[in-house]
């Protein structure tokens, strides 16, 4: 699993103090994009190759509010995916203290060409970098 301990700001408050709902898809889809350049599949080569991961849903189910002074640690597995990585679902799970669940977040995905603007099966370097990639315990092939 990917894990990530991640700081908050001020201006990720809420008017009641906690975390605010947007901050928890930014932070999803920040951390999901460093583990992409970690395993070998960064911005500039999907830019060459011409291709972009392409969000169809994003939700966040809430279990608990976190607040400025909690110590929160985010995680990223896949949960579901297509044998040929063309269709993917990856799930953040927020945790604070001691491995209390604050929030899930969810997002479906799949590949793009961005000069066609259509759906594809993508390259091997994201077949090579989904095979490295942690699984959730009840990971289905799709």
């Amino acid at each position: 699993m990917f894990t990530k301990q991640i700081s908050l700001r001020w201006a990720d408050l809420d008017p009641n103090f906690h975390l605010r709902h947007s901050v928890y898809y930014d932070l999803g889809a920040q951390y999901r994009l460093e583990i992409l350049e970690q395993l070998g599949l960064t911005l500039q080569l999907m830019q060459n190759e011409g291709f972009s991961p392409v969000l169809f849903r994003e939700e966040c189910v809430f279990k608990k509010e976190i607040h400025l002074s909690d110590t929160v640690t985010i995680t990223t597995k896949i949960s579901k995916m297509k044998p040929d990585g063309s269709r993917w679902t990856f799930q953040n799970e927020f945790l604070s203290g001691k491995d209390k669940l604050n929030a899930i977040l969810t997002v479906d995905g799949d590949w793009m060409d961005i000069r066609k603007r259509k759906l594809i099966s993508p390259p091997e370097v994201v077949i090579d970098m989904f095979k490295l990639f942690p699984k959730t315990d009840d990971f289905i092939l799709i």
